[in-house]
C-alpha cells in the first residue's frame, strides 16, 4: 500500500502544482499583475536552467535574488492575495452573506453621504408601519425601483422635484415633491436648521416614519424618528439605525425545532 502511494506521490504533486498554477494565473489574467507573474516564471526558468547546465554563479545571483523576491512578492501582491485567500475561505461562504437589504443599504447611504459632501438639500422619508398614501397622493407618483442615481437626480437643484421630500416604501420611491407638516415644537431644532428639518420632525411626530434630512448650508445629516432629531450622523450609525429598524427578521432555529417538537405525543 505505502509503496504503491509512494510510486503515486510525483504524479499527485505535479497535479496539486498544476491546480496551483491554474487558480493562480486565472485570478491574475487580465490585471496589471499578470506581467509580474510572467516574469516571476522566467526567473524561476532561468533558475532551474543555472543548475541544469552547471552554472555555479548564475545561480548563487538567482538564489540570493530569490531570497529577496519572495518578500517583495508578499508586499506588491498584498492586495490581491489576500482577495484570493478570502475566496478560497470556507468561513466565509458558510457564514452570513450579503443579503439584498444589505445591498440597498450600502447603496442608499452611499447615495445620501455623496449627497452631503455636495451639500445639496434633501429630505427622505422612510415608510415604516404607519402608512404614508396620504403625503403621496398629493405629491407627484412615482412608483419607482430605487436606484442611486434616480435620488440623487431628484434632488438635484435642475430638477423640479427637488424642492420637497422623497417617500420611500421598502426599496420603492413612492412619491416625489411631497409636502410634510411642520412640527409645532422646534425647541430640539438649532437655529442653523431651516424648514427641511422642522418637517422631518414634524412628520417623525405624526408618524412612526424614519425621516432623513441633508443639509444644504452645511452638508451635515440628521435623522428624526418618534419626535426625537439626532444631528451630525455618521455613516456607520446611519446604517445600524436603519439596520435595526428595517432589516428583514433572520430565519430563527426556534421555529425548526417547535416543527419537530410537534412529532413528539404531549
Amino acid at each position: 500500500m505505502i509503496h504503491a502511494f509512494s510510486s503515486l506521490s510525483p504524479f499527485i504533486e505535479i497535479a496539486i502544482i498544476a491546480i496551483m498554477i491554474d487558480y493562480l494565473l486565472s485570478f491574475f489574467w487580465n490585471t496589471k499583475s499578470i506581467d509580474l507573474i510572467f516574469g516571476f516564471f522566467a526567473f524561476l526558468f532561468i533558475l532551474v536552467a543555472s543548475t541544469w547546465f552547471h552554472l555555479p554563479v548564475l545561480h548563487r545571483i538567482m538564489v540570493l535574488i530569490g531570497n529577496v523576491l519572495v518578500l517583495a512578492i508578499i508586499i506588491i501582491f498584498q492586495p490581491e492575495l489576500r482577495v484570493a485567500l478570502s475566496k478560497l475561505s470556507l468561513k466565509s461562504k458558510r457564514g452570513k452573506g450579503i443579503t439584498d437589504f444589505d445591498r440597498f443599504l450600502d447603496q442608499l447611504a452611499s447615495s445620501v453621504f455623496r449627497m452631503s459632501e455636495r451639500k445639496m438639500g434633501a429630505i427622505i422619508a422612510m415608510e415604516n408601519k404607519d402608512s404614508l398614501d396620504d403625503y403621496a397622493q398629493k405629491a407627484v407618483l412615482l412608483d419607482s425601483q430605487f436606484s442611486p442615481e434616480l435620488l440623487e437626480t431628484i434632488f438635484s437643484t435642475s430638477t423640479p422635484l427637488h424642492d420637497g421630500a422623497v417617500l420611500m416604501r421598502d426599496k420603492t420611491l413612492l412619491a416625489a415633491a411631497v409636502i410634510l407638516p411642520l412640527a409645532e415644537d422646534s425647541l430640539q431644532l438649532a437655529k442653523s436648521m431651516g424648514t427641511r428639518h422642522r418637517a422631518a420632525l414634524g412628520l417623525s411626530q405624526a408618524t412612526d416614519a424614519l425621516v432623513i434630512v441633508i443639509s444644504e448650508e452645511t452638508g451635515k445629516i440628521s435623522i428624526a424618528r418618534e419626535g426625537i432629531m439626532t444631528r451630525g450622523v455618521k455613516i456607520d450609525r446611519f446604517k445600524g439605525i436603519l439596520r435595526s429598524i428595517f432589516s428583514p427578521p433572520e430565519k430563527q432555529p426556534h421555529s425548526q425545532k417547535k416543527r419537530m417538537m410537534e412529532w413528539f405525543p404531549k
